[in-house]
C-alpha cells in the first residue's frame, strides 16, 4: 500500500474522530485516584486493560463509520463536507470500504474476547461492546432516521464506552458519571445536529423533522442537566468517602466553562458539526481541558 493510500483509508475510517474513544479512559482516570481502587487501577497492566478496550472501540466505530458511509453514499454527496469523504467522492468503492469494515469488526472483537478467555469473571466487557455493535447496526439501519432518537442512540454509545473501560479493568464507575456522560454527549449531539440543520439540511432525512425551538431548548437543558449532575456528583456521600474530600467540586468550574464555550461556538455558528475538531482546534478548549486536569488532580491530593 502506497503512502497515498494509507491517507486515504486513514481519512476513509476517520482516525481523527477516534478521540471520542477518550471516555473509555472514564472510569480509569476516576479509579486511579480513588483510595478503595487505586491498587486495580495502577501500574501498567490496567492501563494497557484499558487501552486495549479503546482501541477496540476505535475499530467497532471506524467499521460502522465505512458502513454508514455505504448506506449514506447518495446523500453524502449533497453535504458540503460529507460529499468529500472518501466513499462519498468515489475515491473508495462501496464493495471496498464494506471489506475493510468486516476486517476492522474481526479486529476490534480480539480483545474483549480474550478478557473473556483471561477473565471469565468480565464478560460483562465483551457484553457492552456486542451491545454497542448490535445498537450501531439498529442505528445504521433504522434509528437514525428517527428524530431526537438518533441522538439519544449516539449519547447513550459514550456511556457504553464508559461502562466498558471499567469492564476492562472490573472497576466501579459512578451511576452519577455516566448520567452526566450521557448528558454532556446529548448536548453535543444536538449542537451537531443544529449545526446540520442550517448548514446541510439536505443531507440527512431526519433533519427536516427536528424543529429549531425544540433543538435550542434541548441543548440548553442537556448543558444545564450535565453541570448539575456533575456538581452532584462531586458532593455525592459515595464520592466524598471513595476521594475523601469535597474539594472535588471545584472542577465544577472548568465544566461551566467548557460548557460555555461551547454553547458560545454553537450559537457563533461555528464548525460544531465535528465535535473532535473543536477539541483538537479550540485554543480556549484546551485551556479548560489544561484546567480541569490540574484542578482534579489538586483537588484529589491536596484536599485530603
Amino acid at each position: 500500500m502506497t503512502f497515498t493510500a494509507l491517507k486515504l483509508w486513514l481519512r476513509a475510517i476517520r482516525v481523527n474522530q477516534w478521540t471520542k474513544n477518550g471516555i473509555v479512559f472514564l472510569a480509569w482516570f476516576f479509579a486511579f485516584a480513588d483510595e478503595s481502587q487505586a491498587a486495580l487501577a495502577r501500574g501498567w497492566r490496567p492501563f494497557l486493560l484499558v487501552t486495549a478496550m479503546a482501541v477496540s472501540f476505535c475499530l467497532v466505530s471506524s467499521a460502522f463509520y465505512l458502513l454508514n458511509d455505504v448506506s449514506d453514499y447518495d446523500a453524502d454527496r449533497l453535504h458540503p463536507v460529507k460529499r468529500l469523504r472518501p466513499v462519498a467522492a468515489d475515491l473508495v468503492s462501496k464493495i471496498d470500504a464494506v471489506r475493510a469494515a468486516l476486517a476492522l469488526f474481526a479486529c476490534s472483537m480480539a480483545f474483549p474476547a480474550y478478557l473473556v478467555f483471561r477473565h471469565p469473571d468480565r464478560t460483562w466487557g465483551f457484553a457492552v461492546i456486542l451491545f454497542y455493535t448490535v445498537m450501531q447496526s439498529l442505528y445504521s439501519g433504522v434509528l437514525k432516521r428517527m428524530p431526537y432518537v438518533d441522538v439519544a442512540v449516539i449519547a447513550a454509545g459514550f456511556v457504553l464506552r464508559a461502562v466498558a473501560g471499567a469492564a476492562a479493568m472490573d472497576v466501579r464507575i459512578s451511576p452519577w458519571l455516566l448520567v452526566c456522560a450521557f448528558a454532556l454527549s446529548l448536548f453535543l449531539a444536538l449542537a451537531k445536529r443544529r449545526h446540520e440543520m442550517y448548514f446541510a439540511s439536505e443531507s440527512r432525512d431526519a433533519l427536516r423533522r427536528y424543529h429549531p425551538a425544540v433543538i435550542d431548548t434541548l441543548i440548553f437543558v442537556s448543558a444545564v442537566a450535565t453541570l448539575i449532575v456533575y456538581v452532584w456528583y462531586t458532593l455525592a456521600a459515595d464520592t466524598v468517602a471513595r476521594f475523601g474530600t469535597r474539594a472535588l467540586v471545584s472542577t465544577s468550574v472548568f465544566v461551566a466553562l467548557g460548557l460555555a464555550r461551547y454553547l458560545r461556538l454553537v450559537y457563533t455558528r461555528a464548525d460544531v458539526g465535528r465535535p473532535e475538531r473543536v477539541l483538537l482546534t479550540d485554543w480556549p478548549m484546551w485551556c479548560v481541558l489544561a484546567g480541569y486536569a490540574v484542578s482534579a488532580v489538586l483537588s484529589v491530593t491536596l484536599g485530603r
